[in-house]
């Protein structure tokens, strides 16, 4: 079972490092793999240098999937953490 969400990225400047890094950090302590799908391109959400290479930008629109053990609590983070612009305007 995996679950799954799309997503529009809010914060005006996208994830550049400092959302990216929280983004990452938040994502390492579930055990279950996160994957940001761009278009036809899949991202390790773990992964800091990845989600830089991925360019993700305002009003982007990204979906997540998570695989794993925490799978639901890991989706409900990082859907929370774009929902509130990573605490940026």
């Amino acid at each position: 079972i995996m679950v799954s969400k799309k997503l529009t990225i809010k914060n005006a400047q996208g994830l550049h490092m400092r959302p990216a890094g929280m983004l990452t950090k938040e994502m390492a302590v579930f055990d279950c793999d996160v994957t940001i799908k761009k278009n036809n391109e899949k991202i390790n959400a773990k992964s800091i240098m990845h989600v830089m290479a991925a360019c993700l930008k305002f009003g982007q629109e990204i979906e997540v999937e998570c695989e794993g053990a925490d799978e639901q609590a890991a989706l409900d983070k990082f859907t929370e953490l774009v929902e509130s612009g990573f605490g940026e305007e």
